[in-house]
């Protein structure tokens, strides 16, 4: 699958960065987290996978920056950058849902593989994710008014 001329996402892992794309033009980069163990497809392995994906659904339309999603519901807690830090992985301002369209990676939705805003912003541009796509949270909400359901999306090295 290589779309030429549709809008898609292409996710470089090796340079943990996003690009959403027009064919081959490059329309808006941001830096990415994709998983500290690295690429693959098991269940519970905490990798990113890889291969093609699509948007299966977009959940967090209209909620504030930072937040709080649990089982893709809003908590009514918003998280703020000068919160203390924690090693919690919190899946903060929007999700980007994925669902796997190729034989290796069809449990990818089943997974809760996701693009998401995060309270661990100072890691974005190095794997540090347990398996998810993390964005900072602009960039995630930006990210999120740019596609639509159904978007292509590309996960490899």
């Amino acid at each position: 699958m290589n779309p030429k001329e549709g809008l898609h996402l292409f996710v470089s892992v090796g340079s943990q960065v996003v690009d959403l794309k027009q064919g081959e033009a490059i329309l808006w980069s941001a830096p990415v987290s994709t998983a500290k163990k690295g690429l693959g497809e098991l269940e519970g392995s905490h990798q990113t996978p890889r291969g093609w994906f699509k948007i299966s659904e977009k959940i967090g339309d209209q909620l504030p920056l930072g937040s709080v999603l649990k089982s893709r519901k809003p908590t009514g807690i918003v998280w703020n950058p000068t919160d203390p830090r924690t090693n919690d992985d919190l899946i903060l301002s929007r999700i980007l849902w994925l669902e796997g369209i190729e034989e290796k990676n069809l449990n990818t939705k089943n997974r809760y593989i996701y693009f998401h805003g995060t309270n661990q912003e100072h890691l974005i541009g190095t794997p540090a994710s347990h398996g998810c796509i993390r964005l900072s949270n602009d960039s995630m909400i930006r990210l999120f008014n740019q596609v639509d359901v159904g978007t292509l999306v590309w996960i490899g090295m």
